[in-house]
């Protein structure tokens, strides 16, 4: 790969703002100066630096946001969205998040610059399971979720079968588990409205394989190759 290149997609301007760091003589392959934008670099093995900085390049990013209430799932709005906590990635303008979350929600949100993946990930071809947890008014015992693991009649659609679990029921309000793979509009909310127990908090914990474990709340963490590898199998990519 060119090394104008190379650093233009890790974030470092244009082709031409990059030949102009490199003719001033900043940026260094191995140690060594390279005035030469046409220079040849092996990404995978070569070091390169700007202003004695290593250079960071990844062809497509892959991110777990834990993503805070309050927040757009969206890349442009008028409000605060969640690329805002991903602005100090290398160009990340290229980024977008995967299926949405609603502003009040919390949770595990993948932002990503391949397309190819995001679509399959959304695509209900592909089924990919989606886990939240949830804190719904009332008290909710087995009987009433059972319409939920069956299939429930919402206004537009019926929904497919759902797993859920009870965690734990209290008189004021009941915390739940649920595993859905469709991706409507607001669904696990209308989901447990349909069957009397409104959503207080809705939080995803799991998406596909990809899990939301300790990361706090407006952190983010590259996906690891092995999370990488399983997601790409899982809608038959590899």
């Amino acid at each position: 790969m060119r090394l104008d290149k190379l650093l233009s997609l890790s974030g470092f301007g244009s082709r031409s703002e990059v030949k102009r760091l490199i003719k001033k003589e900043r940026v260094e392959v191995n140690g060594e100066i390279v005035k030469e934008p046409s220079f040849q670099v092996n990404p995978e093995v070569d070091e390169v630096t700007v202003n004695g900085e290593p250079v960071t390049y990844e062809e497509n990013y892959y991110l777990i946001l834990n993503k805070p209430a309050g927040y757009i799932t969206s890349t442009k709005d008028r409000e605060l969205t969640v690329m805002e906590l991903v602005s100090d990635i290398p160009k990340f303008e290229r980024l977008f998040p995967v299926g949405r979350l609603d502003k009040d929600a919390e949770g595990l949100l993948l932002i990503t610059s391949d397309g190819e993946l995001a679509h399959r990930l959304t695509h209900p071809k592909w089924k990919v399971p989606k886990t939240y947890y949830v804190v719904v008014e009332g008290k909710v015992r087995e009987e009433d979720i059972e319409p939920l693991r069956k299939g429930v009649q919402l206004k537009d659609f019926k929904t497919k079968p759902a797993e859920v679990e009870i965690l734990r029921s209290g008189e004021e309000s009941s915390e739940l588990k649920i595993t859905i793979k469709e991706g409507k509009y607001h669904q696990v909310k209308r989901m447990f409205s349909a069957i009397g127990h409104p959503v207080k908090y809705l939080k995803r914990i799991r998406f596909g394989n990809l899990e939301l474990g300790e990361l706090p709340v407006g952190e983010y963490r590259h996906l690891t190759e092995e999370e990488l590898q399983k997601l790409k199998k899982l809608v038959k990519l590899i």
